[in-house]
């Protein structure tokens, strides 16, 4: 039987692990933690019994993909929940917008801008199950559904800032604003609208949902399953050097590009080397977890019914911040993502405190504190806010890379959305999971098709590892 050595337990580890495992392959997992799971780890942050998702907490495309239907997650105790609301966007004055799994509903509550959001997101919604097979993959490849990709592609490709200008409400603009924010990209940049078309449609279609019991829910599943197939996890296990591992016949790195050069050294081509070495890392995170007795008192009324609210202000507010921070500047106003995720899953909450995950996009390796600034931002929006909390814990864009050394200066989603690794990430390659070195294969969120919980780098990269073994 062949064997493998997967170097990181993050979804796309485990993803890829548990697919060379259905392959027929002796699959081994070592993590340096003594927690499996990446960036869907959970604890007890804040206060006993409270759990918080300590990175991602909302999961639109880890619902419905080729990964998902090869392994029933749901079998080993993996189930999905949806709040009544997808994502929310208040703004000063008890003003705000909101998204709803329902189009029409959506477009119902936005004015003079409900016939411009339904034409653009009803056509993309009846699409979307086809667009997603097509961007959950390699950029590069011939598409089974061009006419469905063209479409969504003519959106992807314009600037946020663009896009924008169909709708002519505040309202409308900032709420799409805050969910094409999440490419941590300057939204006049080019393609900078295709996080948010992408994202804005999934809540449509499949929903912002979280795991019951919190996201490590998701990596618990996976290693069941992995476990069930005869494959091993070793945790408190840190590979430095490919030397330490013992002649396997495959290695999948879950790790950022830089790390997989120090891991891999003289045996990796020189200009693979090169290209890992010039991979571009994002923004940071500054993250937030709060204890909240009665939760957060929005005055914007369906933000205390959202899975996810965005707190930045207007469209134009909102692409100061991205401007900034993509320049290395702190703004006094950062884009901030809160995670009400006891309102989707009501057993998080324990005597009526709920916990709250939130975090802010600040400049790569920002070592401040921006505790205060998020709080006080939401108090704004939230009067009453800040004497509700019974408990604080932050985490700086250091201790973020710290406890993930995916995330470089703390950035969480491993890896610039720049338009060239949108399209080509981790390098220019025909075979972007390969490595160059024989039996030796990436599959991070560096690779395509990014960040996520989907697991689908590992899925990919898992099937490129299994048809080398087949030559």
């Amino acid at each position: 039987m062949p064997t493998a050595i997967v170097v990181g337990s993050g979804p796309n580890g485990l993803a890829a692990a548990l697919t060379l495992a259905a392959g027929g392959v002796d699959v081994t997992v070592l993590e340096a933690s003594d927690s499996i799971g990446g960036g869907t780890r959970s604890g007890e942050v804040t206060l006993p019994g409270l759990v918080h998702d300590i990175c991602s907490g909302f999961h639109p495309l880890a619902v419905d993909t080729a990964f998902s239907r090869a392994f029933d997650l749901g079998a080993h105790g993996l189930t999905w929940a949806h709040a009544p609301v997808e994502y929310a966007h208040p703004l000063d004055g008890g003003a705000g917008a909101a998204v709803w799994r329902s189009v029409d509903q959506t477009a119902q509550h936005l004015g003079r801008d409900e016939r411009s959001y339904r034409r653009l997101f009803r056509a993309l919604d009846r699409r979307f199950d086809r667009v997603a097979k097509e961007f959950l993959q390699p950029m590069v490849h011939l598409p089974r559904h061009p006419l469905a990709l063209a479409h969504f592609g003519a959106y992807a490709v314009q600037p946020a800032a663009l896009l924008a200008k169909r709708w002519r409400t505040p309202e409308a603009q900032a709420l799409f604003a805050g969910v094409a924010a999440h490419a941590f990209r300057p939204l006049g940049s080019p393609m900078s609208s295709a996080i948010g078309v992408a994202l804005g449609t999934a809540a449509h279609t499949f929903g912002w949902p979280v795991a019951v019991g919190g996201s490590a829910r998701i990596a618990e599943a996976m290693a069941q399953a992995l476990v069930e197939r005869g494959g091993r996890i070793e945790t408190g296990v840190k590979v430095d050097s490919y030397d330490e591992l013992d002649h396997p016949d495959i290695v999948m790195l879950d790790t950022a590009p830089a790390a997989a050069v120090g891991i891999l050294g003289s045996r990796l081509p020189g200009r693979v080397a090169r290209a890992y070495r010039r991979f571009r890392h994002g923004p940071g995170a500054f993250q937030v977890s709060v204890a909240v007795e009665g939760g957060i008192p929005w005055t914007y009324e369906p933000a205390r019914r959202a899975g996810t609210v965005h707190v930045g202000g207007t469209f134009e507010q909102i692409a100061v911040a991205e401007r900034q921070i993509w320049r290395g500047q702190m703004p006094q106003r950062p884009f901030i993502l809160v995670g009400q995720q006891s309102v989707a899953d009501p057993q998080r909450a324990v005597d009526d405190v709920h916990p709250v995950d939130m975090y802010a996009h600040v400049p790569a390796g920002w070592s401040g504190d921006a505790t205060q600034v998020m709080i006080d931002q939401i108090e704004q929006l939230a009067p009453g806010f800040r004497s509700r909390i019974r408990a604080v814990e932050s985490r700086t864009t250091g201790q973020i890379a710290a406890h993930n050394p995916n995330y470089v200066a703390g950035d969480i989603i491993t890896g610039a959305n720049t338009p060239r690794q949108l399209v080509f990430r981790p390098r220019v390659a025909i075979d972007p999971y390969a490595t160059g070195v024989p039996g030796v294969f990436l599959c991070s969120a560096a690779t395509p098709p990014g960040a996520g919980a989907h697991g689908m780098a590992g899925w990919h990269a898992a099937h490129s590892a299994l048809t080398h073994l087949r030559a």
